[in-house]
């Protein structure tokens, strides 16, 4: 397996976990069986709740730049030292975006979110030739 799709593979188990700490705090909020049922007429979310839930979308979001991305240079057969780097920025931008986020402090989360797309920008240039 490539370092790319080892990378790839952390950041699925990753994001595995953030869904896990998402309904944590929904059933923290609800209860199991109020979250077992339908969900129709669930509490309001508190603000963690809430929080985890835009981190969760926000963490998915970003998979679909980084997941083709890393396929796309599997299929091809390019991995060279811009494919493992976008790939372990990526994933530690995740690592890092999602305990700020988690967390609640303000003002630095948009730079971990930017090193993400930095990282998939690095896989990209490198699949068209122009990081070698």
């Amino acid at each position: 397996m490539t370092p790319e799709l080892t990378y790839l593979a952390y950041t699925i188990a990753l994001f595995f976990v953030v869904v896990l700490v998402q309904a944590t705090a929904g059933i923290a909020n609800n209860g199991g069986l109020a979250m077992a049922n339908s969900r129709d007429n669930l509490k309001p979310p508190t603000a963690f709740q809430a929080r985890t839930k835009r981190l969760v979308d926000n963490f998915r979001e970003n998979l679909w730049f980084f997941v083709p991305l890393v396929l796309i240079a599997a299929v091809a057969g390019i991995s060279n030292q811009w494919t493992v780097l976008g790939a372990q920025v990526f994933f530690f931008a995740r690592l890092a975006h999602a305990v700020w986020y988690i967390a609640g402090w303000p003002i630095v989360r948009p730079l971990f979110w930017l090193a993400g797309v930095i990282g998939c920008a690095l896989i990209f240039l490198a699949l068209f030739g122009i990081l070698n």
